[in-house]
């Protein structure tokens, strides 16, 4: 997370009450300034510290998952992967999961969705694959929402309070076939789970001179197959706010690139859970539109790429 396009509030009465006492106990300093904060699954906090250290930190609500995604970025720091690092473990704030991370401000995003971006996109994804098979984790589960095709909740999707509370009516039906079809080849897969970043979207890489300088949200950490985490990549590394879903040749540009870059070729039952896959985190967006009454987005993306990427998926 940067400072790059959120709000300066500068602010400390809008801090909940909890955080100056947290930054005292496990930074040694309590906050002086408030460089940026957003809320949205987690709260993130940019601060300046009474000592002059700028730090960000983090809280959600912790499923189990949380300290898990940040061993593991952790241990991709000490590797010299360009993610920040982590200055705290994890603690327990009531039901919040909370830890402190150094401050990497600065950087671009990456417009655009053409093939030849997809390609640059996927070589980062390629190292960040390479890197986490040296990174040892409990795996964190369950995983991310828009990533969890494989729960265990009655009904197609997993059970997410904030929607389940709403008309289901509202969803168009070609959306719940969809995901009906593209969940049911996924849990068909029979492949190993890996360890992978689920929400790689370019709003969380920022690059400098032409290089990526910063690969953010490692809560997003998911548990599963490789071609399904490629998949899932392949969709969404183009999105921005609100989300979308990429066009199908740069998705075909980003998988063929990834496999080149890794060095091994996807078995085609592994290249049709990839296309499988890359459905899975635009259909969850596309439910959240029609129950919110939102922008159709990726309702229309789904809409118009649907066919294609079951017919390649053997959904």
């Amino acid at each position: 997370m940067t400072s790059d396009d959120l709000d300066d509030f500068d602010d400390l009465a809008d801090l909940p009450e909890w955080l100056g006492g947290w930054c005292e106990k496990h930074l040694g300093s309590g906050p002086q300034r408030v460089l940026f904060q957003q809320q949205s699954i987690s709260a993130v906090f940019g601060l300046r510290l009474a000592d002059g250290r700028d730090v960000v930190v983090k809280s959600r609500e912790d499923d189990g998952r949380t300290a898990a995604c940040v061993a593991a970025q952790a241990q991709l720091a000490e590797r010299g992967f360009p993610c920040p690092r982590p200055i705290t473990p994890v603690s327990a704030v009531g039901a919040l999961g909370v830890h402190a991370e150094e401050f990497r401000p600065g950087g671009e995003v990456l417009p655009g969705d053409s093939p030849e971006v997809a390609v640059r996109y996927a070589a980062v994804f390629a190292r960040l694959m390479a890197e986490l098979t040296q990174v040892t984790v409990e795996p964190p589960l369950p995983n991310p929402r828009w990533a969890r095709w494989d729960h265990t909740d009655p009904g197609l999707w997993p059970a997410i309070g904030v929607l389940d509370e709403r008309d289901q009516s509202a969803v168009p039906a070609y959306v719940v076939e969809t995901a009906r079809r593209a969940r049911t080849r996924l849990l068909g897969a029979g492949l190993p789970c890996v360890l992978g970043h689920a929400d790689f979207e370019a709003q969380n890489l920022r690059w400098r001179g032409g290089e990526v300088g910063a690969v953010h949200d490692w809560d997003s950490l998911a548990w599963q197959p490789e071609a399904a985490l490629v998949g899932t990549a392949c969709g969404t590394f183009s999105t921005m706010s609100p989300p979308t879903l990429a066009p199908i040749d740069s998705s075909a540009a980003f998988l063929t690139a990834y496999q080149e870059l890794r060095g091994r070729r996807f078995t085609a039952q592994e290249l049709e859970i990839a296309w499988a896959a890359s459905l899975w985190p635009a259909l969850h967006n596309a439910r959240w539109e029609a129950l919110h009454g939102d922008p159709p987005v990726c309702l229309d993306a789904v809409r118009v790429q649907a066919a294609e990427r079951l017919r390649r998926a053997n959904a």
